[in-house]
């Protein structure tokens, strides 16, 4: 089956548990202007065959489901395919202007055509669920390379520094340096990779075969009260045993030496 038949078929039998994506869920971790590809990652788990539009139509406001995009440029599916995403995975969108066009997980396409390719100025990526392109229900995430110049995030429900990135103007490529392990949710890092500073970004060379950082992000367990209070209680122990065996070595070192 062609990748696009494929897409097409996915997309059709697609759960309603896209419906249950909100704002957040997903952020943006690259984009590359130069090889026209960018990156997500998944900040919540993503059921089976959800689907997510992405679009670099400028949003013209309105609420999600009254407003509308302009047109003249692509849209794209994405179908997350027959496993869950777990949260924490980056996927990869390569070559989105190409008939190669891939994503790293799932199933990846073109469902409206336009002017090719995303621009290092001036252009804004949106990554959305409902029932087509044409009709978001919810927005999830967005990044812009120039403070969402020519297109703007009212009633799309996004926050810059929350759950949308303004990067480096004139960037061909940009990606998320921060941490990527050590937070106590996945959730927790949404403020990090939407925070403009927590990005590197390059607007001179070229950075065609240049590929994002595909490391997965981590979270610690976080400790109970409970298990704080144990923890310490165990460590006032341990000190209270070396304080007696301090005490203790005296009068055992007397004792031997009076034996012998």
């Amino acid at each position: 089956m062609k990748r696009t038949s494929l897409l097409a078929a996915l997309l059709m039998t697609a759960t309603g548990a896209t419906a249950a994506l909100a704002p957040g869920d997903v952020a943006f971790t690259a984009f590359n202007a130069d090889e026209d590809g960018f990156a997500i990652v998944a900040l919540r788990d993503i059921a089976p065959f959800s689907t997510v539009y992405f679009s670099d139509n400028e949003w013209s406001g309105g609420a999600a489901g009254s407003g509308s995009f302009t047109s003249g440029e692509n849209a794209y599916g994405w179908v997350s395919g027959a496993e869950v995403v777990a949260a924490g995975t980056v996927v990869r969108f390569s070559a989105i202007d190409k008939a190669a066009r891939a994503a790293s997980v799932g199933a990846f396409g073109l469902v409206q055509s336009g002017a090719a390719g995303f621009a290092a100025t001036g252009d804004t990526m949106f990554a959305y669920a409902g029932d087509s392109h044409a009709t978001p229900a919810h927005f999830l995430a967005a990044v812009s390379t120039e403070a969402f110049a020519g297109s703007t995030l009212d009633g799309t429900g996004l926050v810059e520094g929350v759950n949308a990135v303004a990067v480096g103007a004139g960037a061909d490529f940009a990606q998320y340096t921060g941490a990527r392990t050590g937070l106590g949710s996945f959730a927790a890092y949404g403020a990090l990779v939407n925070d403009a500073a927590q990005w590197t970004s390059s607007a001179t060379g070229d950075f065609a075969a240049t590929l994002p950082d595909l490391t997965a992000f981590a979270v610690g367990p976080v400790p109970e009260p409970q298990t704080y209070a144990l923890l310490l209680s165990g460590l006032g122990l341990l000190g209270l045993q070396l304080r007696r065996a301090r005490r203790a070595w005296p009068e055992r070192a007397g004792a031997a030496a009076r034996a012998a």
